[in-house]
């Protein structure tokens, strides 16, 4: 099982990267491996096969470069940059950069919500709560509390209630689902899974269409040995939604505890269908003999 939540990074991700012009890639189920592989310098790209997508990705970097150079006060083409470096798995680059803008702009939220969300994905919690910490403190953003709650709830941090219970109590954003749905996350990661379940509920009485809450919950059940229960909610979600390539993993998941090994794999294979670079699913397809 995962232990960090897809709605946070999903969250994260569409927050931090909306402005970018690249197309970034669809964020997998966790964090991203860390330290890109290592990109040949200009001088090693002469006379070599331009067509390589080693190469193609040098040429790209050399291009995002210059483009700082050229526009050094744009944001944009610092944050493309960034995300370049992300996509590449080299967070170290990624989180380095991103430093050395806040030396130049200590006060600027979204460059703290970048870096949270790059600490985010590198495994690294503890950065991550300081940054969104900071990012909320200078903004006020809704959507920078909502983040850091998140995480709250995942480190079963008891700051993640008092935010839920401020979005319930305000009128900004209209958030009462994500405010449920973090206080489901924080008792779910305490153990307390009815009582997760109860606010699971709340947050899908207010968006029936909220996959994560889906998901959440079946894994309280599945945790709590009811599989069917479990099965019984993803199958909804994906009536809701059948390209949801999450659902038809943890469906597997399920099927499996339920001994039902046929129906498992062609839940694992849509996975793989809807995602082809769904990790989790081809591992599973692995474990059960399917090359």
């Amino acid at each position: 099982m995962k232990c960090l939540s897809v709605y946070s990074l999903w969250l994260l991700f569409a927050l931090v990267m909306a402005s970018c012009q690249n197309n970034p890639e669809k964020e997998k189920k966790g964090a991203l491996q860390s330290g890109g592989k290592e990109r040949a310098t200009p001088e090693t790209t002469i006379g070599k096969d331009t067509s390589s997508p080693d190469i193609q990705e040098t040429e790209k970097e050399k291009a995002l470069i210059a483009a700082t150079k050229e526009f050094p006060d744009s944001s944009l083409v610092w944050e493309n940059l960034v995300q370049f470096y992300r996509e590449n798995g080299n967070y170290k680059s990624a989180r380095g950069l991103t430093e050395e803008i806040l030396k130049k702009y200590p006060r600027n939220a979204r460059w703290f919500y970048i870096k949270a969300t790059l600490a985010y994905e590198d495994e690294d919690s503890t950065t991550a709560i300081r940054a969104f910490e900071k990012a909320a403190a200078i903004s006020h953003n809704p959507d920078y509390y909502i983040a850091l709650a998140t995480l709250y709830a995942e480190t079963k941090n008891p700051g993640a209630l008092h935010i839920a219970n401020e979005l319930l109590a305000g009128s900004k954003k209209n958030a009462d689902k994500d405010a449920f749905f973090i206080k489901g996350l924080y008792y779910s990661h305490l153990g307390e899974k009815q009582k997760a379940i109860n606010y699971f509920n709340k947050a899908l009485e207010q968006s029936y269409t909220f996959m994560d809450a889906y998901r959440e919950k079946a894994l309280a059940l599945y945790s709590q040995g009811k599989y069917n229960e479990a099965l019984d909610v993803l199958n909804k979600a994906l009536t809701i939604m059948n390209s949801w390539d999450e659902g038809y993993y943890y469906s597997g998941l399920v099927l499996e505890k339920l001994n039902k090994k046929e129906d498992a794999i062609i839940s694992y294979k849509n996975a793989l269908a809807i995602s082809p670079d769904y990790v989790e699913a081809r591992e599973a397809l692995d474990r059960l003999g399917v090359h």
